[in-house]
């Protein structure tokens, strides 16, 4: 194979494997450049379905360049010679020597479907990992005109990918991910805080207007304390009872919300100070809300999918559970702001061959997490 490598060209031989799919990546390479033919019986992926560059272009190369034949591929290196060549092209560090070495670390090439299932099973968490860091990222882009509907637009990007490796790896029942979810991030928003208590005092002044914002949750505030006097609200109301500042104090003081060490004189203070109207507020509560699941959302994912030992169906299942929660609260969003928009989701690039994927409804679960 005439090809000397050039002075700033990778030594590929001498990479230390980051990680475990390295070496199947190796042993399926080398199983298909011993024996071409083998090909047949490898499926599911694709070259972007590889860890590296360099192993992404000697499959798009083994894929590409015409199969020898097996008896002359036996006594010579020609079909190894173009393989090399065209794969060159995309990755000016591969040697003669890599592809030699390859054919030499593949234990058995029989085993090449297994190897490409690992392949696969790999590739799919890396595509689920990239999936859930675009939605966080989304969440904490400040330039975006629209940004709850950016981010269920990435939502159900990152659906579609669960959904087809769902497809590929069918969940089975009862298998969660070992990987304990994050926490959910602590708000520090002072905006935040000043819109909530416009809203508990505009809703203290105007307690009629309660009824009309029922999709607003206690939890879909930021502090406990406006979580509570939410709550107070909202029960005043359904109760039928009078409701001003000393009122709420008083069901506060009965909920225990004042054990804290919270001054009397600081919640009434708050809730004399009314502006704009409840509908406002409330869906200003609920759009940074829904924001903060689907960061959560995202990081819980981001998690599942950073954990290795986590299998595709591991994946899937805990995804799916994670995404209930989006859907719950986007729910809720379009009830308050009047819209009910169809899901559209964004095609997941597929390597496997078949049918289209079908797209699995997601059942919004009754609660979501707590922030």
């Amino acid at each position: 194979m005439p090809h000397t490598p050039e002075p700033d060209e990778d030594n590929l031989d001498t990479i230390t494997p980051p990680q475990p799919v390295f070496h199947v990546e190796q042993a399926l390479l080398g199983a298909l450049l011993l024996d071409p033919h083998r090909l047949d019986d490898v499926n599911g992926i694709a070259a972007d379905s590889f860890s590296t560059a360099a192993h992404a272009a000697l499959y798009a190369a083994i894929t590409t360049v015409p199969r020898p034949d097996p008896a002359e591929h036996a006594k010579n290196t020609k079909w190894l010679d173009r393989v090399l060549a065209t794969a060159l092209e995309e990755a000016r560090g591969l040697t003669a020597s890599y592809l030699h070495a390859l054919v030499q670390v593949c234990p058995w090439p029989r085993h090449a479907p297994a190897y490409a299932r690992m392949v696969e099973a790999e590739h799919a968490r890396r595509r689920l990992l990239t999936a859930a860091e675009r939605l966080v990222h989304t969440v904490h882009d400040a330039s975006l005109p629209h940004p709850v509907q950016t981010a269920l637009a990435e939502a159900d990007a990152l659906a579609a990918v669960v959904d087809d490796i769902a497809n590929r790896f069918p969940p089975r029942s009862g298998v969660l991910p070992r990987t304990p979810a994050p926490p959910p991030t602590a708000a520090d928003d002072t905006e935040a805080v000043e819109e909530e208590q416009l809203l508990l005092a505009t809703a203290t002044t105007r307690p009629d207007d309660i009824d009309a914002v029922r999709w607003l949750l206690p939890d879909d505030l930021t502090l406990p304390l406006h979580a509570g006097l939410w709550q107070c609200l909202t029960t005043l109301a359904r109760r039928d009872e009078p409701i001003d500042p000393v009122t709420v104090l008083w069901e506060a003081q009965q909920r225990g919300l004042l054990d804290d060490g919270c001054e009397p004189g600081t919640v009434l203070r708050m809730l004399a100070e009314p502006a704009g109207s409840v509908g406002h507020w409330g869906e200003r509560a609920l759009q940074r809300s829904l924001l903060a699941t689907a960061e959560h959302t995202g990081r819980r994912i981001e998690a599942y999918a950073g954990d290795s030992a986590n299998t595709p169906f591991q994946l899937v299942a805990g995804a799916r559970r994670a995404l209930a929660d989006i859907a719950a609260v986007r729910t809720r969003w379009q009830h308050a702001t009047g819209t009910t928009p169809p899901q559209q989701r964004r095609a997941a690039p597929a390597t496997r061959a078949g049918p289209p994927t079908t797209t699995a409804a997601h059942a919004a679960r009754p609660t979501r997490a707590t922030r």
